[in-house]
């Protein structure tokens, strides 16, 4: 069993019956005669594991941390300007080195151009084979500060262009949520410009820094001064 927080807690999966009340969106259900909470479903397992790293992060900074993330809470690939094209569309035509291809004749999705990843140090022609990263994560976000905001400002952070990076689908998946602390791209040569953008979106939303956080991203931009 897995207690949040002395709040929380998960245990195996048990039959939905055994609790009145039914399963909340999370899939998951308080214990009316224990007040603790129990998961049924995997997402919802997951879900509180994520909460459970955040509150850890929280308690290294000595801040409380309260609520579980959910992305669909971070508004995210708008169309602002309505020409079909979402933020994830308009950084793969923004970042491309070459004139975009189109799916459709709408334009409304890319299918190919040349983009150079720097997290990987290889260059992709198609788009599928690609994501569009959120150099700080939005769940980092989300333990860091972000869970106080309002729907404007996830919004705001969620598609801000100096946030989005295309980069190599594989390389995106294995940073997952991590800080400089937990990941590093591959590619050292972009450590620099890394700690560099990290930093700038950390100060400009004013996110919570963890100390360890704090020494890698000192260590890259070190690594600026040398280059």
């Amino acid at each position: 069993m897995l207690t949040l927080g002395g709040v929380l807690a998960v245990s195996p999966p048990l039959f939905v019956h055994a609790h009145p009340g039914g399963l909340d969106a999370h899939g998951g259900h308080t214990d009316r005669k224990t007040d603790t909470y129990h998961c049924h479903t995997d997402v919802c397992r997951q879900q509180h594991q994520q909460q459970a790293e955040a509150e850890q992060q929280a308690r290294d900074a000595g801040r409380a941390f309260s609520t579980l993330y959910d992305r669909g809470d971070w508004p995210h690939w708008d169309d602002e300007d309505g020409d079909c094209q979402d933020s994830r569309a308009e950084a793969l035509i923004r970042a491309s080195q070459t004139p975009v291809s189109f799916t459709r004749k709408d334009h409304c999705i890319v299918a190919s151009g040349r983009w150079y990843d720097p997290y990987s140090g290889h260059t992709f022609t198609r788009a599928r084979q690609l994501d569009v990263d959120h150099i700080v994560p939005l769940r980092h976000a989300h333990g860091h500060g972000g869970d106080r905001w309002n729907d404007a400002l996830r919004r705001q952070f969620a598609n801000d262009p100096d946030n989005l990076l295309v980069v190599s689908a594989s390389t995106n998946r294995s940073k997952g949520a991590s800080s400089p602390d937990q990941w590093l791209p591959a590619n050292h040569a972009y450590w620099c410009e890394y700690g560099q953008r990290w930093s700038a979106i950390k100060q400009r939303y004013q996110l919570m820094v963890t100390p360890a956080e704090q020494d890698v991203v000192t260590q890259l931009l070190a690594r600026c001064a040398a280059d």
